[in-house]
């Protein structure tokens, strides 16, 4: 998954490939492993890719760039197969006379794969969107456009994808499940993009494309129907936004970008991790059994920054739903304590980058002293990832700002499967309560995207209680380990002192700073503690702090000890921390905005920490 760009002209001064790559270069900020591009040329099509940055492709076919006036072109971020020149998109049939580009996960590949396996097709790569330029081979019936039909209703997953045929020349055909894709109108020529920046220069007039439409672009029109074939009438989107803006999806900031694909990208986690029939999780990329689990004493969960506060969240739902022994340690200091670990021990590093200094050598100080290694990253072929004996990805895509937000959820959601995962191994928790938060679980994206409907209460806050120096953050339970996060963001961007502290830790000398005035986010939303936090929060009333609560839709009794409540949708207390820390990062964010400071780059820090 990354960036996309199609173009269909009649010029022929005018060559697709420049339009692409000139697309592409606008995409680059959204972060890429490697890049490609497809040109009918001299009714053939020709595919030039690399891996390595863009300028990498343009040196490959500096002396011989391809003439044609249609193709496609991608920017990939690894999700199957390592970043490499045979991993690249587009990706081709056996024949070459099909080319598709792909955004998303096909989540049936594998069983895919084996079915034209066995009916003689070779494979080139190890990605999953190569198994849908074979199935448009394998189903192919002279009729482009009905074949491409059926290859999405045989496909499950998210995709935003183009295709392209040396049979069909003149065409492009695109399609959209999950994945933004739009369509560029031009004169005498069309674009396809899965973002405004790769064709604004072009254009401002777009199609936005649903989810199930289907549109056949050609130079002079654009046809878009819906799954059932029946023609779909768009209205022109104008684009009003200069690059930079187009760059950000018309949001201020990447962080702000960011915090908003959330429901996506915890989407894209979920996938292909569910069983079909909704009851349980598979990670298919263990493979594990309960006489392999059973041979751990001790797990170690090591990270840094907010992969650190994630990790503290995969403790309480491993030792709640596994019933194992959990530590979560700091990586800058793990190696320097002495920590006890042998062949017993598994040890998990969690990393957005899969580069953090810190937690890679603590993963090569393990595995030299017998532990077995777990990563937890969203960069596939990273450090982290090359060097630990398995890797759970997170998929979360590129995260541009400094501040982590989506990369921080999807670590929640990853550690909440692992749990359950290993739950159902270790026959832990009974199948129907398994079921049950498997259920929940897949409302997660539709909730997070609820809570982000309504943010003015929480720009009122932030104008508000933006300009104190000081900021308290308390909870109980798994609200404390959301609270450091909370905490961390507010820090990070707007340069407010802020500090996270277990509620019932507040008698045992914080009181002394709780003064007239002084904001305190308090999180209750874990009823087996609830009581508890209710009397944590009276404590710093009595001493007339300001108290913005964050509770559950169903709580009706915190609003009557504090000044202000934010509420999130309901759920199983256990995946609560998913929607509580959405408030928090756009309280973060809005406090930023009211005091001015540099929201994507916040001072003297750095999005991939790669030195001790």
């Amino acid at each position: 998954m990354c960036g996309i760009v199609g173009y269909i002209g009649k010029q022929k001064s005018k060559r697709a490939s420049e339009v692409l790559l000139e697309g592409l270069s606008k995409l680059e900020y959204r972060g890429y492993d490697s890049a490609g591009i497809a040109v009918l040329e001299n009714d053939k099509i020709r595919v030039e890719k690399s891996v390595g940055r863009l300028a990498a492709l343009r040196e490959k076919i500096e002396e011989n760039e391809p003439v044609g006036t249609q193709g496609i072109g991608h920017t990939r971020w690894a999700t199957h197969g390592r970043p490499s020149d045979r991993n690249s998109h587009p990706h081709t049939d056996c024949s070459g006379d099909f080319v598709v580009v792909h955004n998303g996960i096909i989540e049936n590949y594998l069983t895919l794969k084996e079915e034209l396996i066995e009916q003689g097709h070779e494979f080139k790569s190890e990605t999953d969107t190569e198994v849908v330029a074979h199935l448009l081979e394998e189903v192919y019936n002279g009729d482009f456009t009905a074949s491409v039909r059926e290859v999405l209703r045989r496909i499950e997953g998210s995709y935003a994808l183009v295709f392209m045929s040396s049979k069909h020349p003149g065409m492009l055909i695109c399609a959209k499940q999950d994945n933004p894709l739009i369509i560029g109108l031009g004169e005498g020529e069309n674009f396809i993009a899965s973002d405004i920046p790769a064709i604004i220069a072009h254009t401002r007039r777009n199609y936005i494309l649903g989810d199930g439409e289907l549109a056949v672009v050609t130079a002079d029109s654009v046809a878009i129907t819906n799954r059932a074939g029946e023609p779909v009438q768009k209205k022109v989107f104008e684009v009003s936004w200069n690059a930079e803006a187009a760059e950000k999806g018309g949001y201020e900031h990447f962080m702000l970008k960011e915090i908003h694909e959330q429901p996506k990208a915890v989407r894209d986690t979920l996938s292909q991790r569910i069983a079909k029939d909704g009851t349980c999780i598979r990670m298919e990329e263990l493979k594990w059994s309960r006489e392999y689990l059973e041979q751990f004493t001790k797990i170690y969960i090591v990270a840094c920054g907010t992969a650190y506060h994630a990790g503290l969240v995969g403790k309480y739902y491993i030792e709640k739903l596994a019933r194992v022994n959990v530590e979560v340690d700091v990586a800058s200091e793990f190696r320097y304590r002495d920590p006890i670990v042998d062949k017993h021990t598994l040890f998990i590093a969690v990393s957005q980058s899969g580069e953090t200094s810190d937690t890679l050598a603590a993963m090569k100080e393990s595995k030299r002293l017998g532990a077995t290694t777990l990563a937890l990253t969203n960069v596939v072929a990273s450090s982290i990832a090359r060097e630990a004996d398995n890797v759970l990805y997170t998929w979360a895509g590129p995260e541009i700002a400094v501040a982590s937000t989506k990369a921080y959820t999807t670590q929640i959601v990853l550690f909440f499967m692992l749990a359950l995962y290993m739950a159902e191994l270790k026959g832990t928790l009974p199948s129907e309560r398994v079921a049950e938060l498997v259920r929940e679980l897949k409302n997660v994206p539709a909730q997070i995207s609820e809570t982000l409907s309504d943010v003015e209460p929480i720009k009122t806050f932030a104008k508000q209680y933006g300009f104190n120096e000081d900021v308290f953050y308390i909870g109980r339970g798994l609200d404390y380990s959301v609270s450091l996060e909370g905490a961390l963001k507010l820090k990070e961007v707007s340069y407010i002192h802020a500090e996270a502290y277990a509620a019932g830790e507040l008698k045992h000398g914080t009181l002394a700073l709780i003064t007239e005035g002084i904001p305190v986010i308090a999180l209750a939303t874990q009823k087996t503690v609830y009581e508890k936090t209710l009397s944590n929060i009276k404590e710093v009333k009595a001493r007339d702090a300001v108290v913005i609560g964050i509770a559950s839709a169903d709580d009706e009794e915190l609003e009557k000890y504090v000044d202000h409540v934010m509420k999130v949708p309901e759920t199983d207390e256990l995946l609560l921390p998913i929607l509580t820390v959405v408030p928090l990062q756009l309280l973060a964010y809005y406090a930023a905005i009211t005091r001015g400071t540099d929201v994507d780059k916040p001072r003297n820090l750095a999005k991939s920490v790669t030195v001790e």
